[in-house]
């Protein structure tokens, strides 16, 4: 068994790519749209990623759009998406530059959760052993839930 990817609804694609691209930095591996199922799919890879995403060798993050409106709700009920990072501080304040919110700050240096346009919550990990206590992130509270 291997795993292949997670699948994530969204209602405004723009919005998400802007949120998992741009902010993020995810890259898109590819896309298939089915006008007889009336549905986009979109293939995401951590730029780590990218080549083996592309042959199918790393889990990849599936972004569905169906193209006739529906609403969505409780983003976060099947848990989380993690990804482990180089710096966990950097990303965050690169985060929090392109607005944003820092949901649980990495105040251990080790831990951060961010939520995504459809309220899709991310753990970010640092990579290696915790960073040591930084301001403003050792100080910061959580804001509204991750």
């Amino acid at each position: 068994m291997r795993y292949l990817h997670t699948m994530v609804r969204v209602q405004d694609i723009d919005a998400s790519l802007d949120f998992y691209c741009n902010k993020l930095g995810l890259v898109e591996i590819r896309r298939i749209e089915s006008e007889k199922g009336r549905f986009t799919l979109i293939f995401l890879a951590a730029p780590g990623d990218k080549d083996a995403g592309a042959k199918n060798q790393a889990p990849l993050l599936e972004l569905t759009y169906n193209w006739d409106s529906e609403v969505y709700s409780g983003g976060r009920n099947f848990g989380h998406l993690a990804f482990e990072v180089d710096d966990i501080y950097a990303l965050c304040q690169s985060l929090m530059d392109k607005g944003v919110t820092i949901n649980r700050p990495p105040r251990d240096g080790h831990m951060a959760f961010v939520r995504s346009p459809d309220g899709i919550s991310f753990e970010l990990l640092q990579r290696g052993p915790s960073l040591d206590a930084a301001e403003p992130w050792a100080s910061m509270e959580n804001t509204g839930s991750w």
